[in-house]
């Protein structure tokens, strides 16, 4: 059967020249979940698995999937106290499968991308997924770029402003319709831009893109695409809209499983994270509102791409989405009101 994006002869002869101990046959398979790249399980003829990352087959904005951006940050984060794959080696050249790639390490963990995926785990090692999950961005938080290589990789002064007018831009491009609500929320956000600091941000920190160990601990951070340099907290406001509870009127910009029992709140997850930097949160409804309309941006360029059909078929159902993106427009909106920006 045809595996999209995987062309297997050249592939496999470049896997045999270029990955340490990996001896031939090897077998693909698409892992479903992700969104954006497609990331595929290699296992080799002793059995030993490794994943490999490519950009979808079509559809690619300016900028976007750039796998060099996400090989460069797990291959600097690699001797850090961040967790991520083991970055095993990277393909430059298009012509062996269509696109640039790159291979890592498996981590054979459980991504917590909804609420079925916690059923096996314990109400203690619920409570310490949510707690691993915000310690382990506070320690990309401290990670001082320069040390790691990453200080030349992007400009560090203007992140809300270029994050706002990339996003801004991409969803135009796209070709999703009905984009009024949303270029209303963004040019209230772009006049109110508060005083910005200066990090690593991951762009996409949520359990959905962590691997955990049956105790809740962090085994690695996937998913690096949008890294980049810039205010720390982007990545908290994310981590807190898509944060469900219980008692939530507004949606979650992303599926996950945190309103189900044993989650910390997002209050404890804030409280954590401020005791573990050090620095002021004052400003972060600022980027919970900012992290909603950039949402409804990503999830309408995915919509659009599947509807292209660059994206492999994994059950994803574009007219929810198109609902669910309404209602996050929505929401954006009344978080810009709720701050007095409009």
């Amino acid at each position: 059967m045809e595996l999209r994006g995987i062309d297997p002869d050249p592939t496999e002869r470049w896997l045999r020249e270029n990955v340490p101990g990996l001896r031939a046959p090897v077998e693909f398979s698409l892992i479903s979940g992700g969104r954006s790249n497609l990331t595929y399980r290699v296992t080799d003829a002793d059995g030993v698995v490794r994943a490999l990352r490519r950009p979808p087959t079509g559809g690619v904005l300016s900028t976007a999937h750039d796998m060099s951006r996400e090989w460069r940050s797990i291959s600097a984060l690699h001797d850090t106290a961040v967790p991520v794959p083991e970055p095993l080696a990277y393909c430059a050249d298009a012509e062996v499968t269509g696109a640039e790639f790159y291979v890592m390490g498996f981590v054979d963990g459980t991504v917590l991308a909804d609420a079925a995926a916690v059923e096996a785990f314990s109400p203690q090692a619920r409570r310490r997924a949510g707690l691993a999950t915000v310690e382990c961005m506070a320690a990309l938080h401290t990670v001082d770029p320069d040390a790691v290589g990453l200080g030349g990789t992007a400009r560090r002064e203007g992140y809300v402003l270029r994050q706002l007018h990339r996003w801004q831009r991409q969803v135009h491009q796209s070709g999703a319709p009905d984009l009024a609500l949303l270029d209303a929320v963004h040019d209230a956000l772009a006049a109110n831009v508060p005083e910005q600091g200066t990090g690593i941000v991951h762009g996409d920190f949520r359990p959905g893109n962590l691997s955990y160990a049956p105790d809740g601990e962090v085994l690695a951070v996937f998913d690096w695409e949008l890294a980049t340099l810039g205010d720390p907290l982007a990545d908290l406001g994310w981590l807190v809209a898509s944060w469900a509870q219980p008692d939530d009127d507004a949606p979650a910009v992303t599926p996950g499983p945190t309103a189900e029992p044993g989650f910390p709140g997002r209050t404890e997850l804030v409280d954590r994270y401020a005791a573990l930097t050090g620095r002021d949160v004052s400003d972060l409804p600022y980027y919970v509102a900012f992290q909603r309309w950039r949402s409804c941006c990503i999830t309408a360029g995915v919509r659009a791409r599947y509807l292209a059909g660059v994206m492999g078929d994994d059950g994803y159902d574009a007219e929810d989405r198109a609902k669910d993106e309404l209602r996050q427009a929505r929401s954006a909106w009344q978080a810009v009101q709720d701050l007095g920006l409009v």
